[in-house]
C-alpha cells in the first residue's frame, strides 16, 4: 500500500539523553535562543515502557520540540523474521509521541533471536537486497509510516560482495521507496577502513531520499577507525559534511554524543559550527548539480588525502 512522506522537519537537532532531561524541561531557565535545537532525537528502545520516568521527561520534552525516533533493534538485515512485538510497541510509541520519522539502521543485530548488541554491515549483493525488500516492506504496512534507514560504519567485508556499499545503499532506497538516514561519520570511518573514496559514496546519493544527517566523533587509531560516539566531531568529517551539503542540500542535522557526555551548553556549541558551515555553504541551500564526470569537482577541496585511507 502506498506509504506518505515523512513529515517536514527543517535544521539542527541533539540525540536526547538523559543527562540532559533537566536543562531541556526546564522553563525558568530557557536556552539561549541562538543556539537551541530546532528538534530532539530519542533512541526508541530507551521509551518501549508503560510508564516510568523516562517517558514522563519526554512527555514534557516534547511539548517544547519536535521528535524523531531512533531504534537500535530492528535487524532489518537478519536472517530471522521481523520481531511484531517489537515492532508493535515502536508503533505504539510512534502514535504517542508523533514523530517527523522513525529510523533504524540498515544492519543485522543478531540470529536465531539472540541480539548481539552490534550493528552488524550486510552483505552488499543482489540477494541481500532482495532479502531486504519484502522485510522493508512489511514494516512500512505496520508502522504506517515511510522507513528511515542508516547506514552503519564496518570494519570487516564479505568475499560475497558484488558492488560497492554506496551502490548497494542507493539501490535499496530506489527499489523499496524507503528513506535514508546520512551518518557522514560512519561514511568516513568506513572510507578509511576500507579504502575508497567518501565523496564518492556521497555521490551516489539520491537527494531526494535523503531526511536526515547524522554527525559524530571517533577513535582514530591509525590504521583502524572506531565508531564510538564519544569525540567531537573532527575536522576531516566536517569537511565531508560541507561536501554533502554542497551535493545533496541541507538536511535537518544532528551531532550524537553517547559516551563521555560533556555539559550541554559544549554539545550546542559544536552543534552551531554545523549551523554556521551551512550558512557559509548554501545560500540559497539547495542541491548542487551532479557533476560529469562523477570526478569532475564544483568547488576546491581539500587535497585527497585527507579523506584517503591512511597509510
Amino acid at each position: 500500500m502506498p506509504v506518505p512522506s515523512p513529515s517536514p522537519l527543517q535544521g539542527f537537532g541533539l540525540g536526547l539523553r538523559s543527562e540532559h532531561y533537566a536543562a531541556f524541561s526546564d522553563a525558568a531557565r530557557p536556552l539561549p535562543a541562538g543556539l537551541k535545537p530546532d528538534w530532539l532525537e530519542i533512541i526508541s528502545e530507551n521509551y518501549l515502557v508503560p510508564g516510568g520516568r523516562p517517558l514522563w521527561h519526554l512527555e514534557r520534552i516534547r511539548r517544547d520540540y519536535p521528535l524523531v525516533m531512533h531504534g537500535v533493534s530492528m535487524s532489518i538485515g537478519s536472517s530471522d523474521a521481523l520481531n511484531l512485538d517489537y515492532l508493535r510497541a515502536l508503533k505504539a510509541l510512534a502514535d504517542r509521541v508523533q514523530p517527523a520519522w522513525v529510523s533504524d539502521h540498515l544492519c543485522w543485530t543478531g540470529v536465531d533471536h539472540r541480539n548481539l548488541h552490534d550493528l552488524l554491515p550486510m552483505p552488499y549483493t543482489e540477494a541481500a537486497l532482495a532479502h531486504l525488500l519484502p522485510r522493508i516492506a512489511q514494516v512500512q504496512d505496520l508502522l504506517q509510516r515511510p522507513l528511515v534507514l542508516e547506514n552503519v560504519s564496518s570494519y570487516i567485508r564479505f568475499a560475497e560482495d558484488e558492488m560497492s556499499e554506496a551502490e548497494f545503499v542507493a539501490q535499496l532506497l530506489r527499489r523499496s521507496g524507503c528513506r535514508l538516514l546520512l551518518d557522514v561519520n560512519n561514511v568516513y570511518v568506513s572510507s578509511r577502513n576500507h579504502g575508497f573514496d567518501a565523496r564518492d559514496y556521497i555521490d551516489y546519493m539520491p537527494p531526494e531520499q535523503v531526511v536526515q544527517i547524522h554527525l559524530a566523533g571517533h577513535e582514530d587509531q591509525g590504521d583502524l577507525i572506531i565508531d564510538t560516539h564519544d569525540a567531537p566531531v573532527c575536522d576531516a568529517v566536517w569537511q565531508l559534511y560541507v561536501y554533502t551539503v554542497l551535493r545533496l542540500g541541507a538536511k535537518p542535522t544532528m551531532i550524537e554524543r553517547d559516551d563521555k557526555i560533556p555539559p550541554l551548553q559544549d554539545l550546542l556549541l559544536e552543534l552551531d559550527q554545523a549551523r554556521q558551515l551551512v550558512r557559509q555553504t548554501c545560500s540559497p541551500m539547495s542541491p548542487q548539480p551532479r557533476p560529469e564526470p562523477m570526478r569532475q569537482r564544483v568547488w576546491p577541496l581539500p587535497p585527497r588525502q585527507d579523506l584517503a585511507p591512511a597509510a
